[in-house]
């Protein structure tokens, strides 16, 4: 359900309850991009029915889905047709559009061609764990996850949240683990990195299916290139990469997380507890691999 985390702390002074979110959600529903509309964003049912419930409850963490609907319109099909209204100008005046009138044609072009532009859709999980005071986007575009979170400052009243901070940096810590192969606690280093130069060349070094126990690794790091990406693996339970801004990107729940459960022991309650219940518990550990969050 989530492959992509980026995490953000709730402000102690927010709170409220689940049928107040989905009263908030309820007045800005997804609606498909009309014709002249290049991108159209809004929340949609969790579970997927229609008319069902924008937030939804799950073993005490609440689940939401952020849909956004944008239209594709190829920079040569739009070249082309500002071309066009611009050779038909010349023809008609004499003369060649100004700067002005070029940057209107080009408008007017973009509104011609909406209508037939092709669409493409793309939904956000979002997990909200009011126990933990954690706001968690499924999504590796810090971009797509501010908009999220620009929408839902707007939609609930009081909500507040920030980036986590942690007393090491992720990169200084990953660069320690590496060089010194010395994991945190319940962690083991998989077998993908990517190091990265501090200097003016920004030179990068990157191993995939590699063992990283090695001495060429910790001459990198000596040569002051240090870690953006490092695969892990938590309690045999979920691997995932940790990033140099404490993402946590390409999340996979092991086998061991279903040991016991049966093939239709699944849905979208079973999903969301696992999930749900595996990262509760990965998270803490991360910030604490990392010394804990800075105290504001």
């Amino acid at each position: 359900m989530f492959a992509n985390l980026i995490i953000y702390r709730i402000a102690p002074q927010w709170s409220a309850t689940l049928d107040q979110v989905e009263q908030a959600l309820v007045k800005t529903p997804f609606a498909e991009c009309g014709p002249t509309q290049e991108k159209s964003v809004g929340w949609i049912p969790p579970r997927g029915e229609a008319h069902g419930a924008f937030a939804e409850g799950v073993a005490g963490q609440w689940i939401l889905r952020f849909m956004t609907e944008s239209k594709v319109l190829p920079g040569s099909a739009l070249s082309r047709k500002v071309k066009e209204k611009a050779e038909r100008v010349e023809k008609e005046t004499g003369r060649k559009p100004g700067k002005k009138e070029s940057k209107e044609l080009k408008d007017e072009a973009r509104l011609d061609l909406l209508p037939m532009a092709l669409t493409k859709q793309a939904h956000m999980w979002v997990w909200i764990s009011p126990a933990s005071r954690l706001l968690v986007l499924d999504t590796s575009s810090q971009g797509r996850a501010d908009e999220v979170v620009t929408h839902l400052v707007e939609a609930l009243p009081g909500l507040s949240v920030s980036m986590l901070d942690t007393q090491t940096s992720p990169q200084a810590a990953m660069a320690h683990w590496l060089k010194e192969q010395e994991p945190p606690t319940g962690f083991t280093v998989d077998r993908e990195c990517e190091l990265k130069s501090a200097g003016e060349e920004k030179a990068v070094v990157r191993y995939a299916r590699h063992p990283l126990d090695i001495e060429e690794v910790q001459a990198h790091i000596d040569a002051g290139k240090l870690p953006t990406r490092l695969a892990l693996t938590w309690d045999d339970r979920v691997s995932f990469v940790l990033t140099d801004n404490l993402q946590i990107r390409k999340v996979r729940l092991l086998d061991t997380v279903f040991e016991g459960t049966k093939a239709d022991d699944g849905g979208f309650d079973a999903d969301v507890a696992i999930a749900t219940g595996e990262l509760g518990k990965l998270i803490p550990d991360v910030l604490d691999a990392l010394g804990g969050e800075v105290q504001s």
